[in-house]
C-alpha cells in the first residue's frame, strides 16, 4: 500500500510540473517518503487554480491588474544547439515598465516566477499583472514561434524577480528581472 501511495504521489508531482506547478519538496531531491500524500493532494488543487481564485496568489491578497506606464523590454525565449535560454537572461527595468517574452525557437516555453524569489509583498500584484495564467505566477505555455507574453511591472515593489521556463528548467532556462 505504501508503494501505491509513493507512485501516485510522484505521478501527481510530475503532472503538476508538466502543467506549470511550482516545485514541491518531492521535486527538490527529498526522499519520496517525506512528502505526505494528503499534502500532495491539497497542493495540486491550488497549484492549478486559475488567476484570482483560491491559489497561492489569492492567499497573499488580491489585486487589480495595472497596465504598464513605461517602456516595454523584449526577451527572447530560445532553444537550439546552444541550449535553452532567455536572451537576455537578466535585465534591469524601472517600476511601471513591462517585459515581453517572444518565442524564437524550441517551444513550448513559458514564464514562471518563484514565489520565494520575488520581493516581499509582490506576489498578489504580479499575479494580477499576468494575463491568462495556468497556475500561480505561471504564464501559459507558448507553443508557436513569434508568440509573445507580456507582463506589466506596474505597482510591484522594487527588487529582483527570478523566473524560469517550466518545461526547460532542468536545462537551465532561468532569468531575473531587477525592478528599480
Amino acid at each position: 500500500m505504501i508503494w501505491r501511495t509513493i507512485v501516485v504521489g510522484s505521478a501527481c508531482t510530475i503532472a503538476m510540473m508538466a502543467c506549470g506547478g511550482e516545485p514541491k519538496a518531492a521535486d527538490t531531491g527529498m526522499a519520496a517518503t517525506s512528502a505526505a500524500p494528503a499534502a500532495t493532494a491539497d497542493t495540486s488543487a491550488t497549484a492549478m487554480a486559475p488567476a484570482g481564485s483560491t491559489g497561492a496568489a489569492a492567499a497573499a491578497g488580491s489585486a487589480a491588474a495595472k497596465p504598464a506606464t513605461g517602456k516595454t523590454w523584449d526577451v527572447k525565449m530560445q532553444g537550439d544547439a546552444q541550449g535553452y535560454r532567455f536572451d537576455p537572461a537578466n535585465i534591469t527595468i524601472k517600476a511601471g515598465d513591462a517585459v515581453r517574452w517572444t518565442v524564437v525557437d524550441g517551444p513550448p516555453h513559458n514564464v514562471a516566477f518563484w514565489a520565494d524569489s520575488i520581493p516581499k509583498g509582490a506576489e498578489a500584484q504580479l499575479q494580477a499583472n499576468m494575463p491568462n495564467t495556468m497556475g500561480p505566477l505561471s504564464s501559459p505555455l507558448e507553443m508557436n514561434p513569434n508568440a509573445t507574453y507580456t507582463v506589466s511591472f506596474a505597482g510591484v515593489p522594487a527588487g529582483t524577480y527570478k523566473y524560469y521556463c517550466t518545461p526547460h528548467l532542468a536545462m537551465g532556462m532561468k532569468g531575473s528581472i531587477t525592478v528599480q
